[in-house]
């Protein structure tokens, strides 16, 4: 029974050695346009554990976000920081954030932000460089649908903007 177990340790932990989990760093955002109210509404995901390391690292280590501990602090950091990682030009006018706030879905960080008084649009740039000041491998998913029309695309490192005509 001895040499049969250590056979079988012996198989498996290679197979452990060559294998390791990886994790994934995206953000996803959708942005909407709802041209008969004359708002570009946001909904960013963010998986939780990310932006809390982001929120220790950069505003206060003593920081947990979800559950009864969560600091009121937490929202006003989320704020914060969505604020400078994420910006809209509009037909060539670059345009005010509003946060409306956040709710938490399993893992998830789903962070509500619109923009307000926009009668139509022609061209949009969207950057978001989210998480990217702690992850290099960050991918920030970029989801539109404006006009009728759905367009995506992925900004990295390097590549956070993108801009997108509906001529």
């Amino acid at each position: 029974m001895s040499k049969l177990k250590n056979l079988i340790i012996l198989l498996v932990i290679p197979m452990f050695a060559f294998t390791s989990i990886h994790k994934f760093y995206v953000s996803v955002t959708q942005v909407d346009f709802i041209k008969e109210k004359g708002e570009v509404q946001i909904t960013s995901r963010i998986f939780i554990d990310d932006l809390e390391r982001l929120i220790r690292e950069r505003y206060d280590e003593s920081i947990t976000l979800t559950g009864e501990n969560e600091s009121g602090l937490a929202e006003v950091y989320i704020e914060k920081y969505l604020k400078e990682k994420i910006g809209f030009v509009i037909n060539g006018v670059p345009v005010k954030l509003n946060y409306l706030g956040k709710e938490y879905e399993d893992d998830i960080a789903i962070c509500y932000l619109e923009i307000y008084g926009i009668e139509a649009i022609r061209s949009i740039e969207i950057s978001n460089s989210v998480l990217f000041d702690i992850f290099e491998e960050q991918q920030n998913v970029i989801r539109t649908k404006i006009n009728s029309k759905k367009k995506s695309f992925i900004l990295v490192q390097g590549n956070d903007k993108g801009l997108l005509n509906f001529d």
